[in-house]
C-alpha cells in the first residue's frame, strides 16, 4: 500500500504541479510587474507616489468582490473550464495596461485586472485539495506558491531588460513590458483548456488502482473533516475561525505586497540602471523560494502548522523593519532579504490552517473569503507604502507599518486552536516523510 502511494502521489505531483507553478507564475508576473513599469511609466504619466499606490492597490478591490463568486462557480463548473476563462481575460486586461495614458485610465484597467483574475489563486488552492491528501499539502502548495518569488527571481531581471526596448515600433519601454508579459496567459488559457483534470475520478492518466486508492483516501479525509467540523457554504463565510484566518493572511498579504511594488524604487534609488536594478530586485526572491520550499517541507515532515507559520511571520516583521535602519544598500539588501525569507515561508504553512476543517463547496468559499478579506491588504500595503513615501519623503514610515500588520498577523495565529489529530487522522506515520 506505501509503494502504491508513494507512485500515485508522485506521478499527480508531476502531472500537476510544474504547471500549475507556471500558470502561477504567469500571473503573479502580471499582477506586480506594473512596480517595474512605474520607473518609467510614473514620470511619462505625472503619476505621484500616492496615486500609484492607489492604483497598484485599487486591483485589489475589484478581487476582494469577486472572489467568492468566482471560487463558488470554479466548485461548480470544474477547474479547466474556470481556470481558462480567467487567464484568457486577465490577459487581455493585463496588456491593455499598455493603453493607459493618465491616473484615471490607470485606475480602470487595474479594477478590471482585479476582476479578471478574481478566483484563481484560491481556486487552485481548492483544487489542490481535490488532489492531495492533507499530510502532503504544505509541501505540494509550497511548490506550487514558489511561483511567486520566481516570478520576480526571473521576471525583475527580463522586466529590467524591456524596459530598454523604449522608443522601439514608437511604444514607450513600460508599454512594451505589460503587452510582451500579457501574452503567455493568453497562450496558456488554451492549454489549461486541454490539459487540466477536473477530479481524481476523471483522471485516466492513472492507472485504475491508482485512481482508487486516490478516491478512497481522499473521500476517507473528506468524511473525517465533515463529522468534526461540517459546515455550509453560508456557515463557512461568517466562521470565526475563518474570519481570524483572515486577518492573519491579511498581515502576511501586506508585507508582500507592500514590499512588491515597491522594492524596485528602493533598489533603483541605489543609483543603478534599469538592467543591473531588475538583477538586484531578485536577490530577496531567491531567498524567498528557498525559505518556502524547504519550510514548507519541514512542516509537513513535523505535522506542525501554528508555530511554523508564527516564526515566519516574524523574520518578516523584523528583516522588513531593519531594512530601515541601514542607508548602506549591502545592509538594507540583506535585510531585505531575511524579510523575504519570513514573507514567502508562511504561505504555503498557512495554507495548510483552512484546508484542514474546511471540505467540499465550504472549503471553496472560506478559502475565498480568507484569501479575498486578505488580499484586501493588496490594497493596503502599496498605497499606505506610496502615502507615507509622499508624506516623509523616504520608504521608512511605509516598511515599518507593513512590519506590523506581519506582527499582528503573528499574535493571531499563536491565538488559534488547530487540530493537528484530525489532519493526521488518514496521514499514517510512514507517508509523512515521503517525496513527492
Amino acid at each position: 500500500m506505501e509503494a502504491l502511494e508513494q507512485r500515485t502521489i508522485a506521478k499527480v505531483s508531476r502531472r500537476l504541479v510544474p504547471f500549475l507553478m507556471l500558470c502561477y507564475f504567469v500571473a503573479y508576473l502580471d499582477r506586480v510587474n506594473v512596480g517595474f513599469a512605474a520607473l518609467t511609466m510614473n514620470k511619462d504619466l505625472g503619476i505621484s507616489a500616492t496615486a500609484f499606490g492607489f492604483g497598484a492597490g485599487i486591483f485589489f478591490f475589484s478581487y476582494f468582490i469577486f472572489e467568492v463568486p468566482s471560487n463558488l462557480a470554479l466548485e461548480r463548473f470544474g477547474a479547466r473550464k474556470w481556470i481558462a476563462r480567467i487567464m484568457l481575460s486577465w490577459g487581455i486586461l493585463s496588456g491593455a495596461m499598455a493603453l493607459v495614458g493618465g491616473e484615471s485610465s490607470f485606475y480602470l484597467v487595474r479594477v478590471l485586472l482585479g476582476a479578471a483574475e478574481a478566483g484563481f489563486f484560491p481556486g487552485i488552492i481548492f483544487y489542490l485539495t481535490l488532489w492531495f491528501p492533507a499530510v502532503y499539502r504544505a509541501r505540494i502548495i509550497g511548490w506550487f506558491m514558489a511561483a511567486i518569488p520566481l516570478s520576480s527571481v526571473l521576471g525583475a531581471p527580463v522586466s529590467g531588460l524591456i524596459l530598454n526596448m523604449h522608443g522601439f515600433g514608437g511604444l514607450a519601454g513600460w508599454q512594451w513590458l505589460f503587452i510582451l508579459e500579457a501574452a503567455p496567459a493568453l497562450v496558456l488559457a488554451g492549454v489549461v483548456w486541454v490539459y487540466l483534470t477536473d477530479r481524481p475520478a476523471d483522471a485516466h492518466w492513472l492507472a485504475a488502482d491508482e485512481r482508487a486508492w486516490l478516491i478512497q483516501r481522499l473521500a476517507a479525509e473528506h468524511e473525517t473533516r465533515e463529522a468534526a467540523h461540517g459546515m455550509s457554504v453560508w456557515q463557512a463565510l461568517v466562521n470565526p475561525k475563518v474570519l481570524a484566518l483572515s486577518l492573519v493572511y491579511f498581515g502576511a498579504v501586506a508585507t508582500n505586497y507592500g514590499t512588491a511594488f515597491w522594492l524596485p524604487q528602493i533598489v533603483k534609488g541605489f543609483g543603478l540602471s534599469n538592467l543591473t536594478t531588475g538583477l538586484v530586485t531578485a536577490i530577496p526572491y531567491v531567498v524567498g523560494t528557498i525559505g518556502m520550499v524547504l519550510w514548507s517541507r519541514r512542516s509537513d515532515a513535523r505535522m506542525e502548522r501554528k508555530t511554523h507559520a508564527a516564526i515566519a511571520l516574524a523574520f518578516a516583521a523584523i528583516g522588513i523593519g531593519a531594512s530601515t535602519l541601514f542607508n548602506d544598500p549591502t545592509l538594507k539588501m540583506a535585510a531585505l532579504c531575511v524579510g523575504a525569507w519570513g514573507v514567502f515561508a508562511v504561505l504555503p504553512v498557512f495554507w495548510t490552517l483552512p484546508t484542514a476543517f474546511l471540505s467540499g463547496a465550504a472549503a471553496a468559499a472560506g478559502i475565498a473569503v480568507i484569501n479575498s478579506v486578505g488580499n484586501l491588504a493588496g490594497f493596503f500595503g502599496p498605497f499606505v507604502m506610496g502615502w507615507l513615501r509622499d508624506v516623509t519623503g523616504s520608504f521608512g514610515a511605509g516598511l515599518w507599518a507593513i512590519a506590523a500588520c506581519a506582527v499582528v498577523g503573528m499574535v493571531v495565529v499563536v491565538s488559534l486552536h488547530h487540530d493537528t489529530a484530525l489532519e493526521q487522522a488518514h496521514s499514517p506515520p510512514k507517508a509523512v516523510g515521503a517525496e513527492s
